[in-house]
């Protein structure tokens, strides 16, 4: 079951003291474009759950791995293009399976196969090939003295 995400939304007081950060920290990183808090109707800063991941995420990056705030940004920017991705993926395979499951009802003949592209066997096709290296009358190349 996944995880339920609140609609509580922390003032820029609290979560500096929650992670031990000045608030123009997190001004900050709002100007360099790593945060986006939403605005109350004051124009205070509102940091919702996701917010404080993000925030979690760009800590790790410069408190443990120093990374500086460019490449902060550049990591944050694979990372979404990475969810982007697997979000295509995940479309690309539902795609897939919904008409591998309407070719199965359409040809009942191919329930049991699993492949997503036919596989020919080409001694039944008829294809003719010269013998394999393997096969039992190939030849042997012949060996060249140096």
């Amino acid at each position: 079951m996944a995880k339920a995400k609140s609609k509580a939304a922390y003032m820029i007081s609290a979560v500096a003291e929650q992670y031990e950060i000045h608030p123009q920290t997190l001004r900050l990183y709002e100007r360099e474009g790593l945060l986006k808090p939403s605005r109350s109707e004051g124009n205070t800063r509102l940091y919702t759950d996701g917010d404080l991941e993000r925030l979690e995420v760009i800590l790790h990056l410069t408190r443990d791995l120093g990374v500086n705030l460019a490449g902060v940004e550049i990591v944050l920017n694979m990372r979404e293009k990475m969810r982007e991705m697997q979000t295509q993926i995940q479309e690309f395979v539902a795609t897939l399976n919904r008409e591998l499951a309407a070719r199965k009802a359409w040809k009942p003949e191919l329930q049991d196969r699993n492949w997503l592209i036919p596989v020919i066997d080409a001694r039944q096709a008829g294809v003719s090939g010269e013998a394999s290296a393997t096969s039992p009358g190939a030849k042997a190349a012949p060996r060249r003295n140096r």
